[in-house]
């Protein structure tokens, strides 16, 4: 087991220089909250946290639908629960009308008859909604619904289980599932120390191989399994559990989200307490994202979004149980690190190569030691084996007390934060001698020593009695969980080590820019390109010099105030691709082309039977990178903002990078970074730099018009925007608008 020392992340309070355009007022209670609680759209900008301990330590428990019939499902379960109960101290009292006692204790006959108020029920019976409106009468604080049949099954279900919400909200009382099961009753082991892992899982079977931990010396503290969501969510509990002091990470199954909104504010509220989320999200294909469907009714949203949005709150995502398992062991237990440099220690030329290859293959850094310390370990390891990181030892050394001392070598490197030995497998007495000294060496460092015990069997004493019985190694059975655990653990300490929370920069009064856009989104559909770009200048986003006209004669004296070379373009709220028309002009040099120009866009307007509101006139801008930004609605998280390579490689590369706003300026950065072609704004073959710093000032104030728009701004589309070289800014030279 490793030790931990996680706490309260005291954030920056510098402001991103966008978002802060508008004005922080305190107000009046909205909704049951202040108005400076919520953003300029109305939406909450902190977590709510459900006070979940009468759930998981209840004072009274109620079994609705008791049964001890040997054979019959309830049986089983009412002698799990009474089981519970008694380990937590709760007082159970059975309910069935058919019976008078259920395992010796005297038994109601209805909720109405229970003797006390009770902190959990747990509701036995297919259906559960008379039940419930009785328990609500009674003031029971929680209720569990084990019943499928609601919103996995389809519209049918998934009003049954909208009737169950409503039930459950008109009393207070809080709700777990439907669609549940046992998991939240298991028994945890009490012996294990150090911060504990808490589990929450939609699937409750998905959640075994992180609840099986407890048998390699892991702790676990709750486990929380959601089922359908007709109430309480996976948000609500990740808030809960990020505030409990003995929690070191919170382990996640999802299959969908019950509101986008409220996941992100509990990953806002994990990051702040510095306490690390993982989780398996299903739905990165069609397949498994109708399958998660069926299985509990949620959405599971557009994956690229979900990703994007998991990264920005600095949740870890990861794609298999095994990882999970791994990769929230060690992220609950290590302590910080002192550096980030990885180093790779093997009794094997091969293998050593073999692990560097794949861990810088996921990006981790390999630094190369100092000669100095090279030599040093060339006081132990022969000079023809390899000392510069992987390491080397070449097998002999580590049996006697050299092996000790090139451990103790590499810890005591300041570049080396890590150390990784990959044991491919068991060579007694080496390999027995080597875990000591790891062990050993492990307890007197602040460092990080990861072991992967590589052998397929798993029962020789150096790994069940040495390495798992550390309070400080991290053992892993596999190279590749070993190094993404690593990854996701350096990871999430520079993430907050950094972190300032978005929502608190976010902007809680409208702008003047916000009133002006209004006056422009009155109407419903698609704006004109003239009426789009208009919406661009209300938020300070350059466009082109431009005249609308509707004459030839209007258009060459256009022409002459914007100055040559012009493009002419036909503008219309319903014309969405002017170029494969042929409504575009470009290059125009000369009064007498400007008129020719007008009478054909005109005419293949008419010809098309394409309303325009005129023609528009534009200073034609060269010489820069072509990009796109954009505003679109994702079904769970609301307005997103898009930023990629624009023109017609937006559709040809599809190489883009999205963020759920609010978001600060470091966002808007990492977003170009990811980009396939970031490379282009640096400029390339003798193109000079582009002006990253307009870019990332577009795509701030994008993002405000969608927080500040928010449903009134279905889409908009800025491609392409042309960013000039560094110093000359970014020019929107086509947009597109969309009003609801």
């Amino acid at each position: 087991m490793l030790g931990s020392t996680h706490g309260t992340l005291t954030t920056d309070s510098r402001r991103a220089r966008v978002i802060a355009c508008g004005e922080h007022r305190p107000g009046p209670a909205v909704h049951g909250r202040a108005a400076d609680d919520l953003d300029v759209s109305g939406r909450p900008l902190h977590a709510d946290i459900p006070d979940l301990d009468r759930l998981f330590r209840p004072g009274s428990v109620a079994v609705i639908g008791a049964s001890d019939t040997e054979g019959r499902p309830n049986t089983g379960v009412t002698r799990q629960l009474l089981a519970w109960a008694g380990r937590t101290g709760a007082r159970l009292h059975p309910v069935h009308p058919g019976r008078s006692h259920v395992f010796g204790i005297p038994c109601a006959a209805s909720v109405r008859d229970l003797p006390e108020q009770v902190d959990v029920a747990v509701l036995l019976i297919a259906d559960p909604l008379p039940v419930i409106e009785e328990l609500a009468e009674a003031k029971a604080r929680f209720a569990v619904v084990f019943a499928s049949g609601f919103a996995e099954t389809g519209p049918a279900g998934a009003a049954a289980q909208a009737r169950l919400a409503a039930a459950t909200g008109r009393s207070g009382m809080r709700l777990l599932g439907p669609n549940t099961n046992l998991n939240a009753f298991e028994q945890f082991r009490e012996d294990l120390g150090g911060p504990a892992i808490a589990l929450v899982t939609q699937s409750g079977h998905q959640g075994r191989p992180v609840f099986a931990l407890q048998e390699l010396g892991v702790r676990l503290s709750h486990w929380a399994p959601t089922g359908n969501e007709a109430d309480l969510e996976t948000a609500d509990f990740i808030s809960y559990f990020a505030e409990q002091p003995e929690v070191g990470a919170v382990a996640a199954y999802m299959e969908g989200l019950k509101d986008g909104r409220a996941f992100l504010l509990a990953a806002d509220r994990a990051a702040r307490r510095a306490v690390p989320v993982v989780a398996v999200k299903v739905g990165r294909t069609e397949t498994g994202a109708r399958t998660a469907a069926s299985h509990t009714g949620r959405l599971t949203g557009s994956d690229d979004v979900v990703d994007a949005a998991m990264r920005q709150f600095g949740v870890i995502r990861v794609d298999s149980l095994d990882e999970l398992q791994d990769t929230a062991a060690l992220l609950a237990r290590a302590r910080p690190p002192r550096a980030d440099g990885v180093a790779v220690y093997s009794i094997s030329g091969g293998t050593g190569a073999h692990v560097a290859d794949l861990a810088t293959g996921l990006g981790l850094r390999l630094p190369v030691l100092s000669q100095a310390r090279q030599a040093e370990l060339h006081r132990w390891i022969p000079g023809y084996l390899n000392v510069a990181n992987p390491v080397d030892s070449g097998g002999h050394p580590v049996g006697d007390e050299r092996g000790r001392k090139i451990i103790d070598s590499l810890l005591d490197d300041p570049e080396v934060g890590v150390l990784v030995c990959p044991v491919t497998g068991p060579f007694p007495p080496l390999s027995d001698r080597l875990v000591r000294d790891l062990v050993d060496a492990a307890e007197r460092t602040d460092k990080l020593v990861c072991v992967v015990w590589g052998s397929p069997v798993g029962t020789e004493p150096a790994y069940r009695e040495v390495l798992l019985g550390s309070s400080r190694v991290a053992t892993f059975r596999t190279v590749g969980n070993c190094l993404s655990a690593v990854r996701a653990y350096l990871a999430h300490h520079r993430f907050v080590r950094d972190y300032r929370s978005p929502f608190d920069e976010a902007p809680r009064t409208p702008s003047p820019s916000c009133r002006k856009a209004r006056e422009l989104l009155r109407q419903s559909g698609r704006l004109s390109e003239h009426a789009a770009k208009q919406l661009l200048r209300a938020y300070g986003i350059r466009v082109p010099r431009e005249q609308l006209v509707t004459s030839a004669a209007a258009a060459v004296r256009a022409a002459g105030l914007v100055g040559y070379p012009v493009v002419m373009k036909a503008s219309g709220a319903r014309i969405a691709h002017k170029s494969e028309l042929g409504l575009v002009k470009v290059g125009l040099t000369s009064a007498a082309q400007v008129r020719d120009a007008y009478r054909e866009l005109t005419d293949i307007a008419r010809y098309e039977g394409v309303a325009l509101d005129g023609v528009l006139v534009c200073q034609m801008i060269e010489h820069g990178v072509e990009m796109v930004v954009g505003v679109s609605h994702d079904d769970l998280f609301g307005p997103t903002v898009t930023v990629g390579l624009g023109g017609v490689l937006v559709e040809v590369l599809r190489d883009t990078a999205v963020r759920v706003p609010p978001f600060g300026e470091e966002q808007a950065r990492d977003m170009l970074a990811e980009l396939r072609g970031r490379a282009l704004l640096d400029g390339v073959r003798g193109r000079p730099p582009a002006d990253v710093e307009a870019l990332v000032e577009v795509v701030l104030r994008v993002q405000r018009m969608a927080l500040e728009l928010g449903d009134d701004l279905a889409e908009l589309d800025i491609n392409p925007l042309m960013v000039l070289p560094r110093g000359q800014g970014a020019v929107a030279l086509d947009a597109l608008a969309v009003c609801r």
